[in-house]
Parts: C-alpha cells; structure tokens; sequence
C-alpha cells in the first residue's frame, strides 16, 4: 500500500485533504508542515499565516485529532532563495512576480516531493490545492477543480508529469462549503480559520519594506512618462510601481491613467490612459508544457494572466527556445510582465510561461 506525505499549512483546505487521504488508514499517512521563516522575526508573532507558529500548532492539533504522525521539514533556505529573493529581484527587473507559483514549483512540489517523499518513506504527498488530475493514453492531464470559484491551477502551471504522478489533490471534486462542512462534521479546529489573502512573507503588507531588507532598494525618485514621451510627474522608485496600477501615482492629466510600463534601466515609468492599458498580443518566456511538449507549433487555447481573470480564447504560437507568441480573440487588461500567463484546452491545464516585458515582445 502506498504511503502519503499530507502537506498541512494549518489551513482548513490542506486539513481536509489530510484527512480524506487518511481514510481508514491512517498509519499509511505522514502530516507534514514546511517551515519557510526563522520564527520570532520582527511582524511574525502576530501574524496568522501558513508560515507561523500558530499555523504550525493548528496543522499539529489536526494530525492529532486524525491519528497520524505530523512533522517539521525545514525548507527555510530554498524559500529563502528560490520564492523570497525571487520576488524581491523580479520588482528590481521591473517585473510583478507571483510568488505562489514559484512556491509550488520549487517547494510544494520540488523539496517536499525530493525531501519529504524519501525521509518518510513515502511514494506520494497530497495537498489542499483546488485542481484535478487524471490519465489518458498514459499521460497525466492537470484539470480544474469542479468549483470553478476556488479553481487553483493558474498556480500549477509549472507541474510535471513526474510530479502529477506522484500528487494528489482530494480537493479537487468539492466545492469549499462542503470543505468546511466536512471540517466541521470531524471537529477539526480549523473548521472556521478565515483564508489568508496576503503574500506569506510579508508580514506588513507592504513589499517595499522587503526590497529595503533583502535588496537594499529604497527607491530613487524618477521620472514618469507619458506614451509620447512627456514627463507628466515624478514616481518614488520604478520598482514601488506594477503594471496596471492607477492610485499612488500622483499624476493628473484630466483622466484616469495607469502604469503601462517600468524601465528599470533609466528608473522611468511610463503611463497611459486605459485603453492603452490592454493589449491583444504578448510574449512569454520560460514555457512549459505539463504534457511536456507543445500541443503545436501554433495551436488554439484560453489564455488567463490573473488568477481571478476571465479566461480569454487565443492562438499560440512557439518563439524561440523558450518562448510563446499570445495573440488574443480580444485585448486583456493589463499584462504584467512577470505574471504567469496560463494555457487551457477547455478543463485541461496545458502549461505556460510568465509574460515578458515590452522591450522582449519588441523583439521578437
């Protein structure tokens, strides 16, 4: 019989996944909770989040309450370097990283899978991520979950099939009030605990403070352009800003404009009115396929650049070694270099890439 790492965060959704895969088997499953953050920092007594002590003991008092073995790894200096140090040098690059996803891709599903798996003499972990897998024609498919509402494959994009096969997501056939009610009916202490809508290392939620301490950026005052070229105000540092931002800019030219662009390398930014703001084409870089190969050289899909965002249809086309041509059926808000943009062949999720700055679109 194969044995289970149970990723728990101290949440209700990774609490419920445990138990579902502990089953009436418990002695088959292995709770394990990943330590990101050196507890005591400054901002981190008081904060609730999946990288905190108080998480650490909820996701402890639930292994209890299911009969199962719960235990620490310490992933700190990967998360550190891969998601923290990530995110910091993606604002210096003028780009808006997401954080979620480089944590799946290089802890969820990399040092749990490589460290968790061989330390508790496991062959699979479970989390409480909202998606499906299945398999077809000997290949693993990554589908979203039924509950559209809480679908979370946008953030696993950068699956393998290696990993797919060695994954489970109980989740991903219910909806998050039954989540709850299933919570409840087992008496789990998380039942109840509110989700968290905050970046986890950033206790203040503010992510200048982080550049300040992990890069040193305290920002240089520069000039903001509009698309012509004009100096229409000046900005506090290129790396306070995203694309798609309008409050905090300080600038007023008689109508609402947005940041369209950050040049980290003359410390500018650029912005334009709204319907300067979308675009219908963009490039990415970094592809991936969870397939592990393109569907085509040029193919059809449904684009997604936001993790709430609509999905849009759209025709790919491969760029290069590792990148993607995105042309849209109609223009989406805002691309952000950075952010991921991720392919869908109805509930199937293909894989993707993270959206490129201006001057690589140019480019290519």
């Amino acid at each position: 019989m194969s044995r289970i790492v149970a990723a728990m965060s101290g949440g209700v959704d990774s609490s419920v996944a445990a138990a579902l895969v502990a089953g009436g088997t418990p002695d088959e499953v292995v709770g394990v909770w990943m330590r990101t953050h050196p507890f005591g920092g400054e901002g981190w007594e008081a904060k609730r989040s999946c990288c905190s002590p108080d998480a650490a003991d909820d996701a402890r008092r639930v292994a209890q309450i299911l009969g199962i073995p719960f235990f620490v790894l310490n992933v700190e200096d990967a998360f550190g370097a891969r998601v923290i140090d990530a995110f910091a040098d993606a604002y210096l690059q003028g780009a808006t990283p997401n954080p979620c996803q480089a944590c799946n891709q290089y802890i969820k599903f990399d040092e749990l899978l490589r460290r968790g798996l061989a330390a508790y003499g496991a062959d699979q972990v479970a989390t409480g991520h909202y998606a499906r897998i299945d398999r077809i024609d000997g290949r693993w498919r990554l589908l979203r979950a039924l509950d559209a509402n809480k679908d979370q494959t946008y953030f696993l994009w950068v699956l393998t099939q290696e990993q797919l096969a060695a994954t489970r997501f109980p989740l991903g056939q219910l909806s998050k009030p039954q989540v709850r009610e299933m919570a409840t009916q087992l008496g789990l202490p998380t039942a109840d605990k509110p989700e968290s809508q905050e970046i986890c290392f950033v206790p203040a939620g503010d992510y200048r403070a982080l550049l300040e301490e992990r890069r040193g950026y305290a920002g240089e005052p520069g000039p903001i352009l509009d698309a012509g070229g004009t100096r229409v105000g000046t900005h506090s540092g290129y790396a306070h800003y995203t694309v798609g931002q309008r409050h905090g800019l300080g600038v007023a030219l008689g109508e609402a404009v947005y940041v369209r662009e950050i040049r980290p390398a003359s410390n500018t930014v650029v912005v334009g009115a709204r319907d300067e703001i979308a675009q219908a084409q963009f490039t990415v870089r970094g592809r991936h396929f969870v397939a592990g190969e393109p569907p085509a050289e040029r193919f059809e899909a449904r684009v997604r650049i936001r993790h709430r965002a609509p999905d849009v249809a759209c025709t790919v086309s491969l760029l290069g070694a590792d990148g993607l041509l995105v042309e849209t059926a109609e223009p989406v808000w805002a691309p952000a270099p950075g952010q991921g943009a991720v392919l869908y062949d109805g509930d199937e999720c293909l894989g993707g890439g993270r959206i490129a700055h201006h001057d690589a679109a140019a480019a290519a």
